[in-house]
C-alpha cells in the first residue's frame, strides 16, 4: 500500500472528544484525498458476563461498538460526502489495536479524552500511549474553538536539534502547502546556567552567540523543504525560553502544532520527551507528533 492510499485512521469510542476528532479527521482526509478508517477497539468481550447477554446472539458490547462506529461514519458522510469511509470494530486492547493500525496509516487521529478516562486528567491515557509509540504521525485533536476550526490560517512547527530535514519538517511543509497557509517555524534556545564568559566565542555577547546558533540550526533544518516547497510562506523565529512554554504559547494562534517525536525508553516503556508531553496536555490547537521515518 503506497503512502497516498494509506488511510487516515481515527480511534473512536463514542465520547464527545472522539466525535470532535472524527470531524477534524474528515476535513483532513478531504484535504489530502485520503480514505478515512474509523476504528473502535475495546476489550468488551472480556468483561461481558451472562447477565449482559442481549439474547440476540450478539453481546451488548458488540451492539454498542457497532452503533458508535456507525454514528461516527454517518457524521463523516454528512460533513464530507466525498470522503470514502470504512469502519471496523476490534475486540482488543485499544492502544495495541491503534498502534497496529498505525503501521499502515498516513496518520492516527485521536481525541484528547476517551470515555474511560478519569475526570480531571488533562489528556486521555490512550492518546498519550499512542503518541508515545506509534510508527506514523499521531494527531491529538484538542484545543479551543478557533484552533479546532482551523481559522488562524497558520501552522506552527517546533524545531529541535534532531530536525535536520526531519519527517516533522517535511510533514509541516506539505500540510502548509495543502492548506495554503503560513508556516511559523519556532526554534527555542536557552543560555546554559553554568556558562562562563571566558569562552572565546562568548566573550562579546553570550546571548547573541546562542541566538545566532539557534538561527543557523533552524536554517539548516528547513533548507531542503524550503527548496521543495517554494510557495509556502515561512516565518522563522528564534525565541529565548523553554521550548515547552514557547510552543504552548504559540499554539494559541495556530491551527496545528507539528513536533518531531522525541521518545525515550524508561521502566514505564516508551514515553514522549518533556516537550511533546507538555504540548499534548496544554496546546490550544490540535497537535501532531511525527516520528522520524
Amino acid at each position: 500500500m503506497g503512502m497516498m492510499e494509506s488511510p487516515l485512521v481515527v480511534g473512536v469510542d463514542g465520547s464527545e472528544s472522539s466525535f470532535l476528532a472524527t470531524d477534524w479527521a474528515a476535513d483532513e482526509a478531504l484535504r489530502h484525498g485520503l480514505p478515512l478508517r474509523l476504528v473502535y477497539a475495546s476489550l468488551w468481550q472480556r468483561y461481558e458476563g451472562a447477565a449482559l447477554a442481549s439474547g440476540l446472539g450478539r453481546p451488548d458490547g458488540q451492539v454498542l461498538a457497532e452503533n458508535i462506529v456507525g454514528t461516527a461514519a454517518e457524521r463523516v458522510r454528512r460533513r464530507t460526502p466525498d470522503v470514502k469511509v470504512v469502519t471496523d470494530v476490534l475486540p482488543e486492547d485499544t492502544v495495541g489495536a491503534l498502534l497496529r493500525e498505525g503501521r499502515h496509516a498516513f496518520a492516527l487521529v485521536t481525541g484528547s479524552r476517551g470515555r474511560g478516562d478519569i475526570a480531571g486528567l488533562l489528556l486521555g491515557s490512550v492518546s498519550l500511549a499512542v503518541a508515545a509509540a506509534a510508527q506514523c504521525p499521531v494527531i491529538v485533536v484538542r484545543g479551543d474553538k478557533a484552533g479546532l476550526a482551523g481559522t488562524h490560517q497558520r501552522l506552527t512547527l517546533g524545531v529541535g536539534d534532531a530536525d535536520i530535514d526531519s519527517a516533522a519538517v517535511r510533514f509541516a511543509f506539505r500540510e502548509a502547502e495543502l492548506r495554503g497557509c503560513t508556516l511559523d517555524v519556532i526554534r527555542a534556545w536557552r543560555r546554559p546556567a553554568h556558562e562562563t564568559t571566558d569562552h572565546p566565542l562568548l566573550a562579546g555577547d553570550p546571548a547573541r552567540y546562542h541566538e545566532d546558533r539557534a538561527s543557523n540550526l533552524l536554517e539548516e533544518a528547513l533548507e531542503t523543504s524550503v527548496r521543495d516547497h517554494p510557495d509556502v510562506r515561512v516565518r522563522r523565529a528564534t525565541v529565548e525560553g523553554s521550548a515547552r512554554k514557547v510552543l504552548v504559547a504559540r499554539s494559541a494562534a495556530a491551527d496545528l502544532l507539528v513536533l518531531g517525536a522525541r521518545r525515550r525508553h524508561s521502566h514505564f516503556g516508551m514515553q514522549l520527551g518533556r516537550v511533546g508531553h507538555t504540548v499534548l496536555h496544554h496546546a490550544s490547537c490540535p497537535v501532531v507528533v511525527v516520528p522520524d521515518q
